[in-house]
């Protein structure tokens, strides 16, 4: 199941939209920073997120977005389409840590520097966000451990 959202960024004063999509388990999928939010970029975002995972999914929740049902009904019409309210919830809680860490950056300069960094830091945030309801304490610890070690090895800290 795949979880479909977008938001408005500012980048240097103008508008954009960051399209977002996150499956069944909080874990982001792809990003794509447009000025847009019409059928033509809802089709760039659906392409690019098909080619990246190389799967369907079996549903798709997303807002009541029109762009959304008019691409899906052309790209993956087999797939179920759920717009209720409130079913998309985890996908507008996923852009907190994204947001909270654009002040820090002093705000996004250019698109393509929002589009790199977002897309890194859901990677990393992937890492980190571990379902710890579903495990054990010490379990938790050690992939903790782990994915900071991983950090530490990649970031040259």
């Amino acid at each position: 199941m795949w979880y479909l959202d977008e938001v408005f960024i500012k980048i240097n004063g103008v508008l954009h939209y960051l399209w977002r999509a996150v499956d069944q388990d909080g874990d982001e999928l792809d990003i794509l920073v447009q000025k847009r939010r019409n059928k033509k970029t809802a089709m760039k975002f659906f392409k690019k997120l098909l080619k990246g995972q190389q799967a369907t999914p079996l549903k798709i929740v997303t807002d009541k977005l029109r762009s959304y049902s008019a691409v899906r009904r052309e790209v993956m019409p087999s797939v179920a389409h759920s717009t209720q309210q409130y079913k998309n919830n985890r996908c507008e809680l996923s852009h907190q840590p994204g947001r909270q860490q654009e002040p820090q950056m002093r705000r996004f300069k250019s698109q393509g520097q929002a589009q790199r960094f977002l897309t890194c830091h859901g990677i990393v945030n992937n890492l980190f966000r571990l379902g710890r309801h579903k495990m054990q304490a010490d379990n938790d610890r050690i992939l903790r451990e782990r994915a900071f070690s991983e950090w530490t090895r990649v970031s040259c800290v």
